[in-house]
């Protein structure tokens, strides 16, 4: 069985599990549960903390899982990012009391809280700045208040919880991450299993993304309605019992839905219609 390792628990764990079921594999019923067997699919699902997940991967104990980029990067684990998954995106950032730092260069010599101590720590060395780095778990804008830190490095969403302690952003972000799949370095990348997997989450991600457009229009007017909906490949067209019109399918951004469908209208295409994508292989 291919061996899963997935978020128990945290921002991560709802929609991993979320697009898990999208996927067509089984889930836990209840929170407690820390491992399960999908037959079916011929999966095993391990639910473990998101901090602990690359360095069970890099262990070769479990073949794959779900955590977010910046624990992977964090842990220094021998593992690697296979599939960005879209979801549990946030920026980290440096932060101070207003005033106190101009930019990263001004940490030489300070102190920085962060519960991300291996990201800080070489991201200040690959920027030449040799500063104390304070690993603290959670909570890290109380540091400088207490006095622990001159400034803190930690998971900027909003910045409401920043500026509610008295602090702002400074520099530019340390880095982006989101929930990726990820394996041990070096594993097989062409696993079939593996890939199985990672096309299964593809056409969720894709699934997503795009609806089906559906419409008719005017023979003469089918290479301007085209150009609007160029599908992935090209569009499906069929000509209609009218003479002179034919029926168009293609593949579209949601996103662009709405104003794909008035800019069809307005060169006289009609019975414009979009339905959602369940699932997809491409």
């Amino acid at each position: 069985m291919l061996r899963i390792a997935v978020p128990n628990k945290g921002s991560l764990s709802g929609p991993a599990a979320e697009m898990l079921h999208e996927a067509g594999y089984q889930q836990r019923r209840e929170s407690k549960e820390l491992r399960i067997v999908d037959p079916e699919n011929d999966v095993e699902f391990f639910y473990l903390r998101p901090r602990d997940i690359a360095i069970y991967v890099s262990s070769g104990m479990l073949d794959i899982g779900i955590t977010g980029r910046d624990l992977l990067i964090d842990s220094g684990a021998d593992a690697e990012e296979i599939l960005p998954l879209g979801f549990a995106r946030s920026t980290f950032r440096f932060a101070a009391k207003p005033g106190t730092v101009g930019g990263v260069e001004d940490l030489k010599g300070k102190t920085v809280a962060t519960s991300y101590e291996g990201i800080v720590s070489q991201h200040l060395a690959d920027q030449g700045i040799e500063a104390a780095v304070v690993h603290l778990d959670g909570a890290v804008e109380t540091a400088i208040e207490l006095g622990v830190a001159e400034a803190i490095a930690d998971v900027v969403e909003t910045g409401t919880s920043l500026r509610n302690a008295g602090l702002e952003v400074f520099g530019d972000p340390i880095m982006k991450s989101e929930a990726v799949v990820i394996r041990r370095t070096g594993a097989d990348a062409d696993e079939p299993k593996v890939q199985q997997f990672l096309r299964r989450l593809q056409g969720v991600l894709v699934a997503r993304t795009y609806v089906m457009m559906d419409y008719d229009c005017r023979v003469e007017q089918l290479e301007k309605a085209v150009a609007l909906t160029p599908g992935l490949e090209s569009p499906t067209v069929s000509p209609l019992h009218n003479e002179g019109w034919v029926a168009v399918r293609a593949m579209v951004p949601a996103k662009e839905a709405q104003r794909i469908m008035d800019d069809l209208y307005a060169i006289g295409a009609r019975a414009i219609l979009t339905t959602a994508i369940h699932a997809c292989r491409l």
